[in-house]
């Protein structure tokens, strides 16, 4: 098995890229079927509270020790930052917008990774192939969704999705300081103890935003369909405890700007399991965004990579 100067293997990486890429890129769709069936802070309390149970109930069977107070404070700012704050406001968005359009507004997160990562600033904006990648990647999300955008913001839109366009800027902001944060602050804990933690923190941060919305008293098991609880099943399972295990493990050992990138890769992925398996129509204008999309994704890890 192969590994990199830093000794991480090589095979490792480009499995974690593949499930943050690919995984992630599916997820806006479950989102969205579950936040139909259940209040946004039943969904994330459901969702995060149970991945991580399992996620520390793991790492009590590998024997590793995981009440270190000073480390648990940080996971959950972390996770509040990330999955409360950043998750939270594309889950609650896409009460008012289309999924498609919901990953358009994420995608703008690989740049406020640059803005705000300003220990690496002489790096990224020293970097010309960084900067052509990221913004070749947000020129393509613009080829791949301007229709989508042009109805969002033209004068017939509703408040609550004007509304939604502003927390998604919000989320992603989050998202990426949350990032940076748990990337650059030292922990004893594992990947995997980390990420439990941090979907602790905010499991519990949506069950007491529930109470206090007086949402758990509005939200009836048997008002869920089935098809609600496959939702969930998918969002713990992949969406949780592989992916985002897998995005926490790889902004250890990798840079954040190139990790970002799969909010580039989400909504290509997305688009097209809506035109394999939902008989979606893609057009030229299309097709030529998902290939602006890769080349800047392809950019920006050649830079990375270069770098080591």
């Amino acid at each position: 098995m192969q590994a990199d100067t830093q000794g991480t293997s090589i095979t490792k990486v480009i499995a974690a890229f593949a499930v943050i890429y690919i995984v992630w890129g599916s997820t806006y769709f479950f989102i969205q079927i579950a936040v139909h069936n259940m209040p946004v802070t039943v969904m994330g309390t459901f969702r995060f509270i149970t991945a991580a149970l399992l996620m520390l109930g793991w790492c009590i069977f590998n024997k590793e020790k995981i009440f270190v107070w000073r480390d648990i404070r940080a996971a959950f700012f972390t996770g509040l930052l990330l999955l409360f704050i950043g998750n939270g406001a594309v889950a609650w968005s896409e009460q008012y917008l289309a999924s498609s359009l919901v990953a358009v507004f994420i995608a703008s997160s690989p740049v406020w990774f640059v803005v705000l990562d300003y220990s690496k600033w002489r790096e990224n904006f020293a970097n010309r192939l960084t900067i052509l990648g990221i913004l070749l990647g947000f020129a393509g999300i613009f080829f791949l969704f301007g229709e989508n955008l042009q109805q969002a913001l033209s004068v017939t839109a509703n408040k609550w999705e004007l509304f939604s366009l502003g927390a998604l800027t919000i989320g992603s902001i989050s998202w990426a300081a949350g990032s940076l944060y748990g990337k650059y602050k030292p922990t004893s804990f594992s990947g995997a103890l980390n990420s439990g933690w941090q979907m602790m923190g905010a499991g519990l941060a949506y069950a007491i935003t529930g109470l206090l919305r007086d949402d758990w008293d509005k939200f009836n098991f048997r008002d869920v369909a089935p098809s609600g609880w496959g939702a969930i099943l998918y969002l713990v399972t992949m969406g949780s405890l592989v992916g985002y295990s897998s995005y926490v493990w790889l902004l250890k050992v990798r840079p954040a700007t190139q990790v970002s990138t799969h909010a580039y890769v989400n909504p290509v992925v997305a688009v097209l399991l809506g035109v394999f398996f939902a008989n979606e129509k893609i057009t030229a204008i299309q097709l030529t965004g998902l290939a602006i999309i890769l080349g800047g994704v392809l950019l920006v890890n050649l830079a990375k990579n270069r770098k080591g």
